[in-house]
């Protein structure tokens, strides 16, 4: 079994699900696009995870606001409002009578072009939306046992050339990174930026902790994270100590603890990096006392969306 902050647990339903391709819904084995489509050909797409908790999209909201700021930054004309979206969006739960424990990923590529090029102008179609929903639970084994990370030789880009905050499909600098961790017999990739101070994981951000502080880097670097947000904001209203910073890894190997975040897997602890063996090389306290906080968070975001929708 694949053990990273992505591993979850099996579901036959899955092999039935129904996938949204254009406005048009089509079994798994047939949902397909053309090979000259813009995202296939160049990797000129953007997409967002979503999490679907008690018929609630939870942090919906924030993940749209980034959608759209990521469309803007590469010139994307997305052709529909973010309310249109999220019709499109329960469109698809609906269809697949879907209410709980669900990912849903949202792919906008620039569209079909006529020849294979990177040229925008030689697009002929508007943009390709597809919506996979999927019943995910993340597997306890990653929540409790942790994971193990590598630095990568991989660095975070600049933001001068592609800025680590877009969601983009260009990922074949991150999958480098992770093949790297896993040759190495690491879970995942910690990534430094392009200064050597640490940036993030391969597809979370990083988060450690020394002496009761929680330490993140500066923001600079790093993925535009939703559930990093999350934890920065739940140390502020806990009086936890959090600060965004550059550190090294002299820094990260000798944490007491550490763990990443990203919005499948929540918080997941990080118990040894480069060999190395962090804090008692099992779950910290704080880490555990801030994934309650967060799945708190959740609970309370639910709790608030559907008083919100019991309201309209």
């Amino acid at each position: 079994m694949v053990h990273g902050t992505h591993n979850a647990l099996k579901d036959s339903r899955n092999d039935d699900i129904l996938v949204y391709i254009n406005g048009d819904l089509f079994s798994r084995n047939a949902a397909k696009i053309s090979v000259f489509d813009s995202g296939y050909l160049v990797g000129d797409g953007i997409w967002e995870a979503i999490r679907l908790h008690d018929d609630i999209l939870v942090f919906i909201d924030d993940h749209l606001e980034r959608m759209w700021s990521a469309a803007a930054t590469i010139g994307m004309d997305l052709k529909m409002s973010k309310e249109e979206l999220k019709k499109k969006i329960h469109k698809t739960l609906i269809a697949n009578d879907m209410h709980d424990n669900v990912h849903v990923r949202i792919m906008v590529t620039r569209g079909i072009k006529k020849t294979p090029s990177q040229d925008p102008r030689l697009t002929i179609s508007g943009p390709n939306i597809v919506i996979i929903p999927e019943y995910k639970v993340a597997s306890d084994q990653s929540a409790q046992k942790g994971i193990t990370l590598y630095t990568s030789t991989i660095r975070r880009g600049s933001p001068d050339y592609l800025d680590p905050k877009l969601n983009c499909h260009s990922k074949l600098h991150e999958v480098q990174a992770l093949i790297q961790a896993i040759e190495a017999g690491a879970d995942e990739a910690l990534m430094l930026d392009v200064h050597g101070f640490v940036a993030t994981c391969n597809a979370t951000n990083f988060f450690m902790i020394k002496n009761g502080e929680v330490w993140t880097s500066s923001g600079k670097y790093c993925m535009n994270g939703i559930t990093r947000s999350k934890v920065i904001t739940i140390c502020e209203g806990m009086g936890i100590p959090c600060y965004q910073k550059d550190f090294s890894l002299f820094d990260v190997y000798g944490a007491d603890e550490a763990f990443v975040t990203g919005t499948f897997g929540g918080l997941t602890p990080v118990v040894k990096i480069d060999g190395r063996v962090i804090g008692t090389g099992e779950k910290g306290d704080l880490t555990d006392r801030l994934s309650g906080y967060y799945k708190l968070l959740i609970e309370s975001e639910v709790r608030k969306m559907k008083k919100s929708k019991d309201a309209n």
